[in-house]
């Protein structure tokens, strides 16, 4: 291979994940702060109304929430499990669908992920069930659907539950099937970095709406009203609190925001499309592995590009290829290391690295590229151009 001159440093940091924000949005928030509702409102029914649209569900289905977190712990409840009872997920993920598993009084197994997806190995999933099973989590990696098909046989074979984390997937689809039309529940997140961003804030989709109405209760404090319909200009309603509950529920500030990136949400997949491609075209012939595309059947979100940087291929390690990128001015993203690597997880649950050795040499390996609608092609050229200067120096 050829060596390649280092890029001129650019004059700013190309912050990763940087969100695409236009003038609906901060007109939106504006006209929000001057009406004087910014807790929970018209713009957060609004938010629900239109994602329950986008994904084809009526709006009775979905619960707009202040995380994704938070959606994954109120779904967990919502199913009704026993203390103790174990859930099946994945090591490749954030810490946050292993800490609602554990909020709800439950147990998380973790089996080992498919390395080429990077998604929960229905195998490995299959072989782990046990006496005290009731349920999966799959998370979609990234936004490249997990094999729903396989994992909904598992679960309808031995009667378990299944909570879909859709965190990267809200335009993934399986087969036809979108995200999130799988599971028990499905739970989404418009966290800063996500393809549709209300700073934080997540959504829940569950199969019926008396699950959803549990979900939106819990959500509250346990209380059988919104502040919206306590407070509205119907007449002052009193509430009952009617179970223990948390208080996760999703401001108008952040739907102001959800509501305009939402409605371009197809705009900024095509966008993010784009860059994937010359990513993948820029890339093809470095020593270094480039993420799976989805099946022609299905779609991927296109939420995460990771490389994997083998430092045996291509000479430097993934952390000085981090560290690489960052004195290049532009930043870069670890998704993610294996949970076992994490302290916490070894001491409290006794989890070891090595008991999962695709998820342990892909979070080793792997490192996320900046991927947003906000990227101009002079920044996507500059990616390519840091990260050819750095494999081939």
């Amino acid at each position: 291979m050829n060596k390649q001159t280092s890029p001129a440093l650019r004059d700013d940091f190309l912050v990763f994940g940087a969100p695409a924000i236009s003038r609906a949005e901060i007109d939106e928030v504006v006209a929000c702060l001057e009406s004087g509702w910014i807790g929970t409102g018209p713009r957060v029914a609004r938010f629900e109304s239109d994602f329950a649209r986008y994904k084809g569900v009526p709006e009775q289905r979905v619960a707009a929430v202040n995380s994704c977190t938070a959606a994954l712990h109120l779904s967990l409840l919502a199913l009704g499990l026993e203390p103790g009872d174990e859930v099946i997920t994945t090591p490749l993920t954030f810490c946050a669908t292993v800490n609602a598993i554990l909020h709800a009084g439950l147990e998380p197994v973790l089996v080992d992920v498919d390395p080429a997806t990077m998604n929960l190995d229905p195998r490995a999933v299959e072989a782990a069930v046990g006496e005290r099973t009731r349920a999966i989590l799959p998370m979609h990696f990234a936004g490249h659907p997990c094999d729903m098909a396989a994992l909904g046989a598992i679960a309808s074979r031995h009667g378990l539950r299944m909570v879909e984390d859709c965190a990267h997937a809200i335009e993934t689809e399986f087969r036809g099937l979108p995200a999130g039309s799988f599971g028990d529940f499905a739970c989404f997140s418009f966290y800063v970095t996500k393809n549709v961003v209300t700073g934080e804030g997540g959504m829940v989709i569950g199969k019926d709406a008396d699950s959803v109405d549990r979900v939106k209760t819990l959500a509250l404090h346990g209380m059988s009203r919104d502040a919206w319909k306590r407070f509205g200009d119907e007449g002052f309603k009193h509430y009952q609190v009617v179970e223990c509950g948390f208080k996760y529920n999703m401001m108008d500030l952040q739907a102001a925001l959800g509501i305009h990136q939402l409605a371009r949400v197809e705009e900024s997949w095509r966008r993010r499309r784009e860059i994937w491609a010359r990513y993948q075209e820029a890339f093809a012939d470095l020593p270094v592995t480039r993420p799976a595309e989805a099946a022609p059947d299905s779609r991927h979100a296109y939420h995460l590009y990771t490389l994997l940087i083998d430092e045996k291929e291509t000479g430097v390690s993934r952390d000085r290829f981090l560290d690489a990128m960052t004195a290049r001015r532009v930043g870069v993203g670890v998704h993610y290391l294996s949970l076992p690597e994490h302290p916490y997880y070894r001491e409290a649950l006794g989890w070891r690295p090595e008991d999962f050795p695709h998820g342990q040499r892909i979070g080793r390996q792997t490192v996320s590229l900046p991927l947003s609608p906000g990227l101009s092609d002079g920044d996507v050229a500059y990616v390519i151009d840091a990260v050819r200067a750095i494999v081939l120096r």
